[in-house]
């Protein structure tokens, strides 16, 4: 029998998708990141991944005329609505952040920017827009490249990825404790007809799933587990987070906003490396052998019960504030 036909009953109705509908676009610990990212209202400012601009705005309105502030966003969209901002202390790049060392290098701003923030995962408009294919809420051509110009699909990714490397990707980047039988689901689904739309991988996915937990759609951890595979999202912030601090000036702040688990055990383990760790007490090492190229501003930062309840993306977020040592 095929595989979803005992599926008819489909329980991705109406009252699940109210329950899981996204909120409009609302840049996340708007005050809490920029406050925390700017100590002078002066210098060089980089807002390395700029979504729709939310906190690039807020940040134009604490720096002064004679700062400059960096837009970067691998997204077209995005590039277009910052090359609208119409602000002579914007400077726009096309690309991802790991391109950033070589950028400022051409702008001769290397070791003089003054902050850096991070907002990690996918925008709203990006999820809201079904022709992206990020979300397993709206139907649409199984995409998820955040940069339209790369040539890998989430689509075409699943057309040739053996199982295995399906179940593992799942495994390692969805933290899905199912993954092996929704890989086997979608290469069995995969041979009666090709898998090109959210639709119908939110569908495979859903059947698979043997236990579906409350306020959680079934395919969440695949979509986004895909979603940083397509991206290289990972790999990419390891990368990115060094070049952040080869460029800071001392006492430059570097402001990270992570999403999930994943995300941030790599900014953990990034602060771990640069502030040298603990050393134990009978080692004969000075504190000012240890090389310590950054320390932490206060603890990380969660969103308040009033944000949540307006905008339940910020639900997920954490903010850590960093500065070059």
């Amino acid at each position: 029998m095929h595989c979803l036909q005992s599926y008819s009953s489909y329980r991705y109705n109406m009252k699940i998708r109210e329950r899981f509908t996204e909120d409009q676009h609302r840049p996340v610990l708007l005050g809490e990141a920029v406050g925390g990212l700017i100590v002078e209202g002066s210098g060089v400012y980089i807002d390395a991944t700029f979504g729709r601009g939310g906190h690039s705005r807020e940040i134009l309105k604490r720096i002064d005329r004679n700062s400059v502030l960096i837009c970067i966003d691998k997204d077209i969209d995005a590039i277009r609505i910052a090359e609208q901002l119409d602000d002579k202390r914007v400077i726009v790049r096309k690309g991802s952040f790991i391109k950033l060392k070589s950028w400022l290098d051409e702008l001769k701003f290397t070791g003089k920017v003054r902050g850096i923030l991070l907002d990690l995962g996918v925008s709203s408009p990006q999820l809201d827009d079904s022709s992206r294919g990020f979300s397993f809420l709206r139907d649409g051509p199984l995409d998820m490249r955040m940069d339209r110009g790369q040539p890998l699909s989430a689509a075409m990714w699943l057309k040739n990825a053996k199982e295995g490397e399906i179940a593992k990707v799942l495994r390692e980047y969805g933290e899905e404790r199912f993954s092996r039988r929704i890989a086997r689901f979608i290469v069995k689904e995969r041979a009666v007809e090709p898998i090109i739309t959210t639709g119908r991988l939110a569908e495979i996915v859903s059947a698979a799933h043997p236990k579906w937990e409350d306020h959680k759609h079934p395919a969440t951890r695949a979509f986004q587990a895909i979603r940083i595979l397509v991206n290289n999202e990972l790999q990419e912030l390891s990368l990115g987070l060094e070049q952040c601090l080869d460029v800071l000036a001392v006492g430059g702040r570097l402001v990270v906003i992570t999403f999930h688990s994943l995300e941030d055990r790599i900014v953990k383990r990034f602060i771990e490396k640069h502030r040298g760790g603990e050393m134990p007490e009978w080692l004969p090492i000075r504190d000012e052998q240890l090389c310590r190229r950054l320390k932490l501003v206060g603890k990380p930062i969660r969103a308040s019960s009033e944000e949540v309840s307006g905008n339940p993306r910020s639900r997920s977020a954490t903010l850590r504030i960093m500065e070059k040592l």
